[in-house]
């Protein structure tokens, strides 16, 4: 992982404020849906939460200010301070700066849900991508559930290389395979999936996939209407997207999916 990189994308980008616009909500809405459809009536003051890639604790911070016991690690130090910026005397929420790839301060299964909901984003080749796994898996507790989000491929094809018309200039810099794939490298930030690769990650972890979910489906294909929306048409944009999130047409066209694994 190029830490230098991120260092330098996450100090000017500010990850707060796409979350004040209504597409925004979006991926946030869902995966904290299924986050407690999984935790059901599990005792709060029992439930373990670990979150690796915290970013700046939207979700960290909000399960802790539910009454979760949560562990948040996060590599950026800047994204840190405002995590840390966040969390209330009344909060158990542990924070420390770390990385992905190595969780060797945590015994194995120790915690009841693991979240990894940023760093796939942002590594680039797959043997990084499987250790993240790994040791996601490893600190889990047996029974215990996984959850990892991902960059989708189509999504940056149909949306940056076509839409924005950069689909010439990134085909002559090779940055397109023949069969439309993204390829990234460390100073590119972000790497893209495809499902098939997120089913290839996941073998041989010990573990059954419970479902695979299009965190925002067709959103960010149309922000300003979604921007645009009252509260009560939004309730029933959300209604109607939950409905259809765990469809497998359409999960490989969002522009986010969350992976939902549990350790058998």
């Amino acid at each position: 992982m190029e830490t230098n990189y991120l260092q330098q994308y996450y100090n000017q980008y500010e990850e707060e404020g796409r979350l004040l616009y209504r597409h925004g909500q979006v991926e946030y809405i869902t995966t904290m849906k299924y986050i407690h459809d999984l935790v059901g009536d599990a005792d709060k003051e029992r439930y373990r939460i670990l979150e690796v890639g915290a970013g700046t604790g939207r979700y960290s911070v909000a399960l802790s200010h539910e009454g979760y016991q949560v562990d948040a690690v996060e590599l950026i130090e800047h994204n840190l301070v405002i995590l840390r910026s966040k969390i209330l005397e009344t909060d158990r929420i542990e924070t420390r700066q770390g990385n992905a790839l190595d969780l060797s301060y945590y015994a194995d299964e120790t915690f009841d849900m693991t979240l990894v909901l940023g760093p796939m984003y942002h590594l680039i080749e797959e043997r990084d991508k499987k250790q993240a796994l790994w040791e996601a898996v490893r600190v889990t507790k047996k029974g215990g559930y996984i959850l990892t989000a991902y960059c989708m491929n189509e999504a940056s094809m149909i949306q940056y290389c076509f839409a924005q018309n950069n689909i010439m200039e990134y085909m002559a810099k090779n940055k397109i395979s023949q069969d439309f794939h993204c390829i990234s490298e460390p100073r590119d930030l972000f790497s893209m999936v495809r499902t098939e690769e997120i089913r290839k990650l996941t073998e041989d972890l010990g573990t059954e996939r419970i479902c695979l979910v299009a965190a925002d489906g067709a959103t960010q294909y149309m922000r300003a209407v979604i921007d645009g929306m009252s509260d009560e048409v939004f309730h029933v944009w959300m209604q109607y997207h939950l409905s259809i999130c765990e469809r497998a047409d359409l999960i490989g066209a969002t522009n986010h999916s969350l992976d939902i694994l549990r350790k058998e």
